[in-house]
């Protein structure tokens, strides 16, 4: 693997989902400019603060370049066979002892964004014979997933909005301006956005906050947190109560029409309409104004699948746009076409779902995965199968997981724990054995995921730019070494895996072919592909799955329940990225952003006054932090940003321990889930709140 020379340099960033065109030049061994590339063809020369933060990222002073042993409370560097014995002697120790079962791993949120850990995990966890896995999905994007296997036949075939060539988008939850889409992989978003009111279009949100997104939409309607699915509901029976459906082109693949009307009958705008905080006669309009809008579409994100019926809510949204004739149409809901295809040799009618459950709430795995909501449970309670080893690779669960605190007290019983990680954070200073892979500029990259949520067919090689020191690994070259030494056997590096995929997909390219495309390759807008595409068993789509119209049971139930006095919401910002953003200082310049959004009516009925401190309690724990008063958020909601809760002791995070900030997983409570998906139900958690006398 060979890193650039000198002068001017192309790779997509591969911190977010937006996998925006970078130009880089380098000079004397560093970069001395990087900006977005107007030649990327899906970026156009987009950038947002966080990809200039890669170079804060690789001139990091705390970040790690040598294997780490921890003894007691100290850190020491030891050579790296050294680490690697130690690592696979231990777990194997672990394994024979009482079995593979013992034995967890938790992959963050980063495993996805680089190719050689998303390609080169697996063969290490299998070495291990891991069957308790968990992973970041079960904290944002299940629902997607499940929504997904059932309705189309795999996990990966999600419906992508065709922003670019709609005329209505209607999102629930999103905010596309900080996130760049999210399970919509579309930088520029502002420009996007833009592009669309100039074509005559619109853009509708459903949001319980005023985000930046609302900021722009043409209609912003303030929704109750978890009250999603009911609008959903309601839009479905004005479609059928006015004759408004249409199955367009998919219609003689479509099965379940009529099942769906009878379930969506009782859920006329009128009796949702004060449980979800908007006004019957405006459910209605937006539904005909969608229905009748050709293209339309519609989406929904983090709002919409972080709660108690996050499984519904993409259910539903797939309900919209295919009862609307939108669903595999030009500027409707479509399905990428990528050249690493992840669906390639895929079998119609596979199974997701398992008999397996975890130990303590019988909770199911679903794509192999359990919900990492049960993760510290089945640390901390006693007997046959419990986890007495972790992997975690390239994640912070203590910070992004719910009950954060419970987990960081499960993690301290642990017999071992080996983190892949660059960093000594919050859930990794309890590891004994750190190794840190080379990151960021330093790797060659694929983005073989997101290349499959993107609103247009690219793709791009991204070579190294930099170099590695002689003390650094690849993240590849880690797991490889913990197989070889786990099972005698060595798996078949990334690369090699990408150019066999590369060759034998859709695109017929390769490697060396995507190199003669530095700025990526253009395979154009995005085409219908169902039902040759689809994969279940019967090549149709079932639109009324058993398992979706029972949980409407579960609905029903909820909206008999006593809506809480006040609930807590997280929400994003453009310069945050989940936990591990915070020790760029250009990130982290500027006003303090942990700060908890309270709506001027609750202030005055808790007393609380702008920028006073308050103790925010939940079932589970409370936090201190400083309020901040506006009308952004609905009255009964409160906003806490995700991430934060840094400088704990034995964390070697010095930007980001100076910005602590508080956990809003110190609060969320494992036990609210999506119990049709085992989604950690994060957003709608009820709250309390005290001020607290100035200090």
């Amino acid at each position: 693997m060979n890193a650039a020379t000198g002068g001017l340099h192309y790779r997509a960033c591969n911190l977010c989902e937006a996998i925006c065109g970078l130009q880089i030049r380098v000079e004397g061994g560093r970069v001395v400019d990087l900006r977005g590339d107007p030649e990327d063809p899906l970026s156009h020369g987009a950038i947002c603060p966080k990809g200039s933060a890669l170079i804060d990222l690789h001139n990091d002073p705390d970040r790690l370049k040598g294997a780490m042993r921890r003894v007691g409370t100290r850190w020491e560097e030891i050579a790296w066979d050294e680490a690697f014995d130690i690592a696979a002697a231990k777990l194997g120790e672990i394994a024979r002892t009482f079995g593979p079962e013992a034995i967890a791993s938790y992959q963050g949120n980063p495993s996805v964004h680089n190719s050689g850990t998303l390609l080169g995990a697996g063969a290490f966890l299998r070495a291990l014979h891991v069957r308790n896995r968990y992973s970041a999905t079960s904290v944002d994007q299940l629902p997607h997933h499940v929504a997904a296997a059932a309705l189309f036949g795999h996990p990966m075939l999600l419906p992508i909005p065709d922003i670019d060539r709609t005329m209505l988008l209607l999102a629930f939850g999103a905010n596309p301006l900080a996130s760049q889409g999210s399970i919509m992989t579309a930088p520029g978003m502002r420009e996007r956005l833009r592009a669309l009111r100039e074509r005559g279009g619109r853009f509708l949100l459903f949001d319980p906050r005023r985000t930046e997104s609302a900021g722009v939409a043409d209609e912003h309607h303030r929704i109750r947190p978890g009250s999603d699915a009911l609008v959903m509901l309601a839009m479905l029976q004005v479609l059928f109560s006015r004759g408004l459906v249409r199955s367009g082109r998919l219609g003689a693949s479509l099965d379940g029409v009529e099942s769906v009307r009878a379930a969506v009958a009782a859920y006329t705008p009128a009796r949702v309409a004060e449980r979800v905080g908007i006004a019957a006669e405006e459910i209605e309009r937006v539904a005909v104004a969608f229905a009748t809008t050709r293209p339309s579409v519609a989406y929904g994100r983090m709002g919409a699948s972080t709660q108690e019926f996050g499984g519904l809510c993409q259910w539903l949204l797939a309900l919209l746009n295919a009862l609307t004739g939108n669903l595999d149409e030009v500027g409707g809901a479509m399905f990428p076409l990528p050249a690493f295809d992840l669906l390639l040799g895929a079998k119609p009618g596979a199974e997701f779902t398992s008999q397996r459950r975890t130990r303590v709430r019988a909770l199911a795995e679903f794509n192999g995965e359990f919900p990492v909501a049960a993760l510290a449970e089945e640390i901390a309670t006693p007997g046959e199968g419990q986890i007495r080893a972790l992997v975690t690779i390239a994640g912070n669960p203590v910070l992004s997981t719910p009950n954060g605190r419970a987990l960081d007290r499960a993690l301290e019983s642990l017999d071992f724990m080996l983190a892949i990680d660059p960093y000594i954070n919050e859930t990794t200073r309890h590891a004994d054995i750190v190794l840190p892979p080379a990151i960021g500029l330093e790797t060659e990259h694929y983005d073989a995921i997101f290349h499959h949520f993107a609103v247009r067919n690219t793709a791009r090689w991204n070579d190294p730019v930099l170099p590695i020191a002689p003390e650094q690994r690849y993240d590849w070259q880690i797991f490889e070494e913990l197989a070889r030494r786990s099972s005698g056997r060595t798996p078949t590096p990334p690369r090699e895996r990408i150019e066999r995929a590369l060759q034998a997909g859709p695109r017929n390219t390769s490697i060396d072919e995507l190199r003669r495309f530095p700025h990526g390759r253009d395979f154009g807008a995005l085409t219908p592909s169902f039902p040759d595409r689809l994969l279940t068993a019967n090549g149709r789509i079932d639109l009324a799955p058993s398992a979706m119209l029972a949980d409407l049971a579960r609905l029903e139930r909820a909206i008999a329940s006593p809506i809480p006095d006040l609930v807590l919401i997280g929400r994003r910002e453009l310069r945050n990225n989940n936990s591990w953003m915070h020790n760029a200082p250009r990130l982290m310049r500027g006003e303090e952003r942990c700060t908890l959004i309270v709506h001027p009516e609750d202030a005055a009925r808790y007393g609380i006054e702008d920028g006073a401190a308050v103790e925010v309690r939940s079932a589970v724990g409370s936090i201190e932090t400083r309020a901040r008063i506006d009308d952004s958020v609905m009255p009964g909601v409160a906003s806490l940003p995700h991430g934060f809760g840094h400088g704990r002791e034995g964390v070697r995070l010095r930007v980001a321990s100076a910005h602590p900030g508080a956990s809003i997983n110190d609060l969320t409570d494992p036990r609210r889930l999506d119990e049709l998906t085992g989604n950690a139900a994060l957003n709608g958690t009820p709250i309390e709140l005290r001020a607290l006398e100035a200090r």
